[in-house]
């Protein structure tokens, strides 16, 4: 089944330089930008009319589906890459809060510093 546009978790941006990301956002997806699953279960077609005013959804042309989607080995490789990033996600935020820490520290340490 092709990506279902009308469903309310269906995301597309396109960015300035014309690249454009069509995903799933609860990642349920896994051979997006290509497909849905068949029977997705958490399937929900967007609200219709709530008096909102509502811009126009520019989903552009879906790329051409290649032949790695059908035996699953483009699944696998997108699936690999998020574990790399999924594994330095803690590293990079400790990383943050020690660089977070040691401004707030520096910014007190001005304000309240001691005089001899």
């Amino acid at each position: 089944m092709p990506m279902r546009t009308e469903c309310k978790n269906f995301e597309s941006r396109t960015y300035p330089n014309g690249d454009t990301v069509r995903k799933c956002n609860l990642d349920l997806a896994p051979d997006a930008p290509w497909r849905c699953p068949e029977n997705c279960p958490k399937f929900e077609r967007r609200l219709a009319d709530v008096a909102w005013t509502h811009g126009s959804l520019a989903v552009g042309a879906t790329p051409p589906e290649p032949a790695s989607v059908d035996d699953g080995s483009a699944a696998a490789v997108l699936d690999a890459a998020e574990d790399i990033v999924n594994s330095i996600g803690a590293d990079v935020r400790a990383e943050v809060e020690a660089e977070r820490a040691a401004a707030n520290r520096g910014f007190f340490s001005r304000i309240f510093k001691r005089k001899r």
